[in-house]
């Protein structure tokens, strides 16, 4: 989905359409660009569209909406639209485009900042999925003090076990190459390590989508 065309300036406001509103401008929240600002630390309003993120993006195919977009739409304050995106979720958090913009903008940092707020505001997720294997992945991070390929995937198939006959194939090639070990290594600073998520649980929002 495109932003092109979908953008009319109207006076001194903005209106943007989009596909599934019935040919009537989405609602528009005021200030939510600041929010954004606050949360993520970037000045988003700084960013002038020239799609050098977008351009370096490795996800950008799969995408709904391009970085420089969804840093758009949070420009004009189309708040429901961006935290709705699946684009937000499918982020690879790479930060090329925070290398590539000329403003420092960070859209990645920008991409969790609106993840934080989607399921703070119980927002459906874009991506079940992606949160689901989010979820896993930093369980055993939680336990164990760092990533662990085999227990990750052992939970997110716990909870999701459609996926298992999709992912079979790959995950055995990755078992035959090493990728992936039983027995996990371990690290020191547990301690530290589980302090990190022990804050992290005390400052999440409650209720919400996190659930």
């Amino acid at each position: 989905m495109s932003l092109e065309g979908r953008v009319r300036f109207m006076g001194s406001g903005v209106e943007l359409y989009l596909p599934d509103a019935g040919g009537r401008p989405a609602a528009l929240t005021p200030g939510f660009v600041r929010e954004v600002e606050a949360q993520a630390g970037r000045m988003v309003s700084r960013c002038y569209q020239c799609k050098k993120c977008t351009s370096g993006c490795p996800v950008s195919s799969v995408l709904d909406y391009q970085c420089h977009e969804i840093v758009r739409l949070v420009q004009l304050g189309a708040k429901d639209e961006a935290l709705r995106s699946q684009a937000i979720w499918l982020c690879a958090s790479c930060k090329t485009c925070r290398e590539r913009c000329p403003n420092d903008v960070d859209p990645a940092q920008v991409m969790d900042t609106l993840k934080i707020l989607a399921v703070a505001s119980g927002t459906p997720i874009g991506r079940k999925r992606v949160k689901a294997f989010q979820k896993a992945f930093l369980a055993t991070v939680a336990v164990l003090g760092r990533a662990h390929e085999l227990g990750s995937i052992a939970l997110y198939v716990a909870g999701n076990p459609s996926s298992l006959p999709a992912n079979m194939g790959l995950g055995l090639k990755m078992f035959s190459r090493g990728k992936m070990k039983i027995i996990p290594e371990g690290v020191k600073a547990k301690d530290e390590i589980r302090a990190i998520f022990r804050r992290a649980r005390e400052r999440a929002p409650k209720g919400g989508a996190g659930k």
